[in-house]
């Protein structure tokens, strides 16, 4: 239930009360004495849903637009006619004017907004490097990332643009943000002793999900963007589909801050578009979900082209989600194959220094190195493989080694070796 006040501007008393009293509405009116262009407050209670097609009626018998309007939720409302009103007006969709005030609500001032973003990814990034998802839950309960989102979509539907645009900035800005502090966190972690310093961080699970080619994580995003539609629609868990949307979005983002800090591009860019994707697919549903559920600009001259931005933006953000998916499968793809491709080769090169033949005359792998990039395997190019080889003093050292090495793998994989391998001479104590 909503509780209205609004003012009647001077000469429209009675038709505003006549609307009040064909739609069967309670009210209660006080003279007002101190603005001469108004000449009543009146007060009534209605269903929110009835909110916007009440004022609507009233603005025509009169009522100015802009007027001095306030919309209160009761905790309790008893009047004869509010049963009549519940069957009138059932459904519990708000207002386009409590619309529009929570969408400014949710986007609260810069400062505050990039406060809790650098806390959120500073504490998502941790979790991922600790491989916690409760850590990365837990960040995400601070992470202001949801209404940014919903003040986009009720902008495009309501034809306001400027917070159209402050919703989009907020977005774009804040998941830079997110990304340029993960990268600088990580890079200072990297080159401290607090990880070893042979990590490899696309052996970590929770960092390793965001950069597999999944399209649940496109379902995640389309999911959180409409439950924060509905939440928002129906003022009924924000709070808990605010943490949704911002798993869809923080750590994804400090992913690909730390694939920037590691100096893994495929990480970084896999991660980046998984964060595009997310943005996308989120502002996709809360757009369609508000213009389905009847939300309109206040002017009829302006449906038109509310209508025409909502089609476009839609269409835009459907095409790009698709294109961007496209790439993000073929890198992560591709992403996959190469790092399977290097742990073969290290265990199949590894499996023949266990080899009875060359452990008895002493020979050892000393190092191992495989490069190979996704964009090598996208484009079949050649696995360069470079082995040291550590042996005793004065023992001879087979001349066929590489041949031996580049045969094994060859045998192995369907892939072209240049095997590369250099010897030092190794002394051991009994």
């Amino acid at each position: 239930m909503r509780l209205v006040q609004v003012l009647i501007p001077a000469g429209k008393r009675k038709s505003v009360l006549e609307v009040l009293d064909k739609e069967q509405i309670d009210y209660v009116v006080w003279d007002e004495t101190g603005r001469g262009d108004f000449e009543a407050l009146v007060q009534f209670p209605i269903p929110s849903i009835g909110v916007e097609p009440v004022l609507e009626k009233l603005r025509e018998a009169g009522l100015s637009k802009g007027v001095y309007t306030i919309v209160l939720s009761p905790e309790t409302v008893i009047s004869e006619n509010i049963d009549i009103l519940k069957k009138r007006y059932s459904g519990e969709r708000i207002s386009r004017e409590e619309l529009v005030a929570r969408a400014q609500n949710l986007a609260p001032a810069a400062s505050t907004f990039f406060a809790f973003l650098i806390l959120s990814t500073v504490i998502a990034t941790a979790g991922l490097l600790l491989d916690s998802a409760a850590t990365i839950i837990g960040a995400m309960v601070v992470a202001p990332l949801m209404g940014p989102a919903i003040s986009a979509s009720v902008g495009t539907v309501v034809d306001d643009r400027k917070l159209v645009s402050r919703g989009v900035m907020l977005q774009v800005t804040g998941l830079l943000l997110a990304i340029a502090v993960s990268a600088l966190l990580g890079f200072f972690i990297k080159e401290s002793f607090f990880l070893p310093p042979e990590l490899d961080i696309r052996d970590v699970s929770q960092i390793a999900e965001r950069i597999s080619p999944n399209f649940l994580y496109v379902l995640l995003a389309l999911g959180s963007g409409f439950a924060g539609a509905v939440s928002i629609m129906r003022n009924v868990g924000s709070a808990l589909v605010g943490v949704a949307i911002a798993i869809a979005l923080i750590p994804p983002a400090a992913t690909s801050g730390l694939g920037l800090a590691w100096g893994i591009p495929e990480v970084a860019i896999a991660a980046a578009l998984l964060v595009v994707i997310n943005m996308l697919a989120i502002n996709m549903s809360t757009l369609v979900l508000f213009w389905l559920a009847g939300f309109r600009p206040l002017e009829p001259s302006a449906i038109d082209h509310a209508r025409y931005a909502v089609i476009s933006h839609g269409a835009v953000l459907l095409g790009a989600i698709a294109v961007l998916s496209l790439i993000l499968i073929l890198i992560s793809f591709a992403s996959f194959q190469a790092y399977v491709v290097e742990q073969q080769v290290k265990e199949e090169v590894t499996a023949i220094f266990e080899d009875p033949v060359y452990a008895e005359r002493g020979l050892t792998l000393a190092e191992l190195t495989v490069n190979y990039e996704p964009a090598d395997f996208l484009f079949e190019k050649t696995v360069i493989v470079d082995v040291v080889v550590a042996h005793p003093v004065a023992q001879e050292v087979p001349e066929d080694i590489a041949v031996q090495i580049d045969s094994r793998l060859t045998g192995a994989m369907d892939k072209e070796f240049n095997v590369n391998v250099g010897f030092i001479e190794a002394q051991q104590v009994a």
